[in-house]
């Protein structure tokens, strides 16, 4: 019997629109302008004092890229990345070659903000070992969103779990467009049998950032946890990720 895949169709349903504009830096006038070397000390010393999330996203980059290439000021350099990608998650998203074509960064501090996105998203899988999931939900979208919050396509995962709800795999079973996704239960189920899974959690990732479920993604959820339910196997969750939210099928009431 042939399988019909569900297919995942965010348009119709999105809920709100592209994120908003980052606000344009205050200009301060040559008066007020601060002498360049305490100007590129104050955000270490803030971070000293106040702690890191007391500075700007500008500040923070500014620290991370340290002194710029020569030529280039740093804190120039900082703005007008965020200002190139938009926001500070969809610069780390991006791959190294759409950095080349940016004056003062080079491939050194191109693969440097790859390496700080790839280590905040181990420390978080580090997070999820050995512990089990169901306990810490927060963590888990948290490293979801950093995982597929910023693809620009569709993406569907499933972490099947053990009988104690901790992590056996992390698996990406489709991959679709921007708004369309083919999604096939049977594989699903068949996946989990295959890995001894006593349940599993999913999630798909909304690239419109937003996360309102549309009809398809509601109709998915019920075939998923009949089918899963025939062979024993628990849906804990179903999670539509975006880049800074998520919505949770089970805190719904799987509504």
């Amino acid at each position: 019997m042939t399988e019909r895949a569900c297919i995942l169709d965010t348009a119709p349903d999105a809920v709100g629109g592209a994120l908003p504009a980052p606000a344009a830096p205050a200009v301060s006038s040559p008066e007020s302008a601060a002498p360049a070397a305490p100007r590129r000390d104050m955000p270490r010393e803030r971070l000293r004092t106040a702690g890191a999330s007391a500075l700007s996203d500008v500040e923070l980059l500014a620290i991370l890229l340290g002194f710029g290439l020569p030529g280039h000021d740093v804190f120039e350099v900082a703005r007008t990345l965020l200002a190139q990608f938009g926001s500070l998650r969809a610069m780390l998203d991006a791959p190294p070659e759409e950095f080349e074509a940016l004056r003062g960064i080079g491939p050194a501090k191109a693969a440097m903000l790859q390496a700080v996105t790839e280590l905040a998203r181990r420390a978080l899988a580090q997070a999820l070992d050995d512990k089990p999931l169901v306990d810490s939900p927060g963590a888990v979208e948290d490293y979801l969103r950093l995982l597929i919050g910023g693809r620009p396509h569709e993406v569907f995962v499933c972490l099947f779990l053990d009988a104690r709800h901790r992590l056996i795999r992390l698996e990406e079973s489709s991959r679709g467009s921007l708004t369309r996704m083919a999604v096939y239960p049977r594989e699903i189920v068949r996946r989990a049998l295959t890995l001894n899974a006593a349940s599993l959690i999913v999630a798909h990732n909304h690239p419109s950032g937003a996360v309102q479920p549309s009809a398809s993604d509601r109709r998915l959820t019920r075939v998923l946890r009949e089918t899963l339910a025939l062979v024993e196997v628990q849906l804990i969750d179903h999670l539509v990720i975006g880049t800074r939210d998520t919505f949770s099928f089970a805190r719904h009431g799987w509504s």
